[in-house]
């Protein structure tokens, strides 16, 4: 009887994890796309990348037969902070403390998102965090961190690392209170929307209504990736595996991206990775193993 219980669960389990992890591998795989945007105009491309990805949801949504309902109450609030934080915020972020700091420092701060999610993800549950997970977070952080590299950086520099951190620790966990009415496709429809809105009036503020005349070919097709890719398929896929996962074990799979960045520069050219790189690879896999497995009984 014992076993007949278990095996659904484990299967589930399972499914989540490579769920998450191929949302992972989207988000990893996404870095040298988004190199093609570096000149282009950041709030219009955002706010064309996250208009195309919430009309690909409402496509696919209809499709699979998922309802989409209307936030109410405090939901906005939660919705807001997800989109201000988790996608606004942290692109700035990521600009501002690319002007002080080398690649691999923010990088490093992304690394560290397991270990503030196995913290956070619990206590705003009422709960304890698990020794097991936090040490796995660990793991994969570390890991993470030897995939990515070391780099300089001034004071504002780690300023802005910290607010990346917290940016991308805050889009799951300020999601988190969604899920439970929406699902994965409503969250993901909301904030992809409320996203192009925020994107589209500091677009025309700060770069004009011309910008979007400004786009290359190449950049618009980059757009286009990450409003597919990186953004619709990639937010169902890991909105469902945090709410199959929870946000701690779940937040141990973004350790992954750094990984598919390393593949995927790999593949479009770059150099075959160092030792260090691999030996990171290596303990992130370490990490996840410690982390996703189920304790013997």
């Amino acid at each position: 009887m014992t076993t007949s219980v278990a095996a659904p669960q484990q299967q589930s389990a399972t499914s989540a994890v490579l769920t998450g992890t191929t949302a992972m591998g989207f988000v990893g795989g996404s870095v040298a796309v988004s190199a093609v945007l570096s000149d282009a105009p950041l709030f219009t491309a955002q706010s064309l990348r996250y208009a195309a990805a919430c009309l690909v949801l409402l496509g696919f949504a209809r499709l699979a037969g998922r309802s989409v309902h209307r936030p109410r109450g405090a939901e906005w609030a939660w919705l807001l902070g997800v989109v201000g934080a988790g996608m606004v915020l942290s692109n700035v972020a990521l600009v501002r403390g690319s002007e002080h700091a080398e690649p691999a420092v923010l990088g490093v701060a992304v690394a560290s998102v397991p270990i503030a999610l196995a913290l956070a993800g619990p206590l705003m549950a009422g709960r304890r965090p698990e020794a097991r997970v936090l040490l796995a977070a660990a793991v994969v952080t570390v890991g993470a961190g030897l995939v990515q590299g070391v780099g300089h950086s001034d004071a504002a520099g780690l300023a802005w690392a910290v607010v990346v951190l917290a940016c991308e620790a805050g889009f799951t966990l300020l999601a988190v209170p969604l899920l439970t009415r929406h699902g994965a496709w409503g969250v993901s429809v909301h904030t992809t929307w409320v996203a192009a809105v925020v994107f589209g009036v500091l677009g025309l503020a700060a770069e004009g209504p011309a910008a979007v005349a400004q786009l290359t070919g190449g950049e618009l097709a980059a757009v286009g990736y990450l409003a597919v890719g990186t953004t619709a398929v990639a937010f169902v896929l890991w909105y469902s595996a945090v709410g199959r996962l929870g946000t701690a074990r779940a937040g141990l799979l973004t350790g992954v991206a750094p990984v598919a960045a390393a593949g995927a520069g790999v593949a479009m050219g770059g150099t075959v990775p160092g030792p260090l790189v691999w030996l990171g690879i290596a303990v992130v896999g370490a990490g996840l193993t410690v982390g996703l497995t189920s304790r013997a009984r």
